[in-house]
């Protein structure tokens, strides 16, 4: 009835009224056509800006921590023909067991060369040398002891404690510049202000740009930063050497642990769990905890790890237990989700060919699902070595001035390195020290996230 009404309609209508009613038609039309254009048009032009907006946050983030901590990879130091004179090193040769003598009695000997050696002036062997290397400086003396650091007469000791034949050698050794040396030279200090605000006196702050300008103190690559450990008696050296062993000692744990228990709660989870309220409740939790704050796992580690089981403060075997834990969810997760990608008929054609539920999922499902797998626990990983909060529960932001060598020795991390040395006094040293180790902790992650990308690469499967 609709039809026969609208012919009649048009029936009635003269050739000219049709026409104005199609053109408004028409123009109806290509006004919704516009509107739609404008609105696609819009949300295109709004997606690209937010791209754009991030990507230039991200470049501005990555450009400001590259701009403040590439120049911390260099150092300056002094390169000094350094002459090891028996006339200042004192000591007699290196005791070796007598006859008849006791190990008490030997060991009683070893300790007294040692202490002889510490009480040898080895700053007079730096400045000799710094004076070798620029004869006009020799009138200064004193101000040369206040160009280096102080742990460099020690690192002179050890050597000669090590290799005592160099006693009468001539060896080309670096001498690291002091931290305020190095702030001077770098311009990472104003200066204009007045010498009671400076940390370093007139005559020395004169020297060390003199010796700059004659290339004595020459900007070379840092590699105390990759090989010792934090220091607060001499800031010059410190490194990362401890918190990158802590947070690989960590990371050992979390792969051994983490990885393998998640894996198989997964696969359980998935494919053999039966379908009832109480792995419904497990499901639930286990899907919570991926979205519980770090901190509250940094507690519980606190609260059973060192409380109850009593294991050690600062121990990356505490570290790697929490965070072992913070992972599991998300190993759980990624793989659960990596076998649901399976099609069900590569499970339905094994099983149909007489193989077992077991050797379904571990000879055919868990080899398709394992780009996935891989996937989600190295970004579990590298999820948990950016993690700061739960280490500073355990007491991981401790001072430790040595290299870990086990996973039970006291340690710090390279997220609360950073933490430390952001707040550490002499911030226009260390704030270029701090972009550093966040540029080796990027790398790091990017790295491992990299690792990820390529393995879901080259083992994809497409079907």
């Amino acid at each position: 009835m609709s039809t026969s009404n609208t012919s009649s309609m048009g029936q009635s209508l003269d050739p000219q009224a049709a026409a104005e009613l199609r053109e408004k038609r028409k123009q109806k039309i290509a006004s919704s056509l516009a509107k739609r254009h404008r609105k696609e048009k819009t949300f295109r032009i709004l997606g690209f800006s937010a791209v754009v907006t991030g990507l230039f946050f991200v470049v501005l983030l990555f450009g400001s921590i590259l701009a403040k901590g590439l120049p911390a990879f260099w150092q300056n130091s002094i390169s000094v023909p350094l002459y090891f004179d028996p006339a200042i090193i004192q000591v007699g040769a290196k005791p070796t067991p007598k006859e008849g003598e006791s190990p008490a009695q030997f060991e009683e000997r070893i300790i007294a060369w040692q202490t002889e050696m510490g009480m040898v002036d080895w700053d007079a062997l730096i400045v000799n040398g710094i004076i070798a290397k620029d004869p006009s400086s020799a009138s200064k003396r004193d101000e040369l002891s206040g160009l280096y650091t102080s742990s460099e007469a020690y690192r002179l000791r050890d050597m000669v404690l090590a290799d005592p034949t160099l006693i009468g050698k001539k060896e080309e050794i670096k001498i690291l510049a002091d931290a305020n040396v190095d702030v001077w030279l770098a311009g990472n200090i104003d200066r204009s202000l007045p010498d009671d605000q400076q940390q370093l006196s007139p005559e020395t702050r004169q020297l060390a740009d003199d010796l700059k300008a004659k290339g004595v103190i020459e900007n070379t690559f840092n590699t105390n930063i990759f090989t010792t450990p934090d220091s607060r008696s001499s800031p010059a050296t410190s490194g990362l050497a401890g918190a990158f062993m802590g947070s690989l000692f960590m990371m050992l744990i979390v792969i051994f642990i983490s990885i393998p228990i998640g894996v198989a709660s997964a696969i359980y989870l998935e494919e053999f769990a039966p379908k009832n309220w109480i792995t419904d409740v497990v499901e639930v939790n286990i899907n919570n905890l991926a979205a519980v704050p770090s901190i509250v796992f940094g507690l519980l580690g606190a609260a059973i790890f060192i409380g109850w089981m009593h294991l050690p403060l600062s121990a990356p075997l505490v570290g790697g237990l929490v965070l072992s834990l913070m992972t599991l969810p998300t190993v759980i997760i990624t793989t659960r989700a990596s076998l649901k990608a399976v099609p069900p008929s590569i499970r339905q054609a094994a099983l149909g060919l007489g193989a077992s539920r077991v050797q379904t999922v571990f000879h055919h499902v868990l080899p398709l699902a394992l780009p996935g797998i891989l996937t989600g626990a190295i970004i579990g990983v590298a999820q948990a070595l950016g993690e700061t909060a739960p280490l500073l529960l355990i007491g991981m932001s401790a001072f430790v001035a040595s290299v870990p060598t086990s996973p039970l020795d006291q340690s710090t991390a390279l997220p609360v390195q950073i933490f430390l040395w952001q707040g550490n006094e002499l911030r226009n040293f260390f704030e270029g020290r701090t972009a550093a180790a966040i540029i080796v902790l990027l790398a790091l992650m990017v790295g491992l996230n990299s690792l990820a990308i390529w393995l879901r690469k080259k083992f994809e499967v497409r079907w």
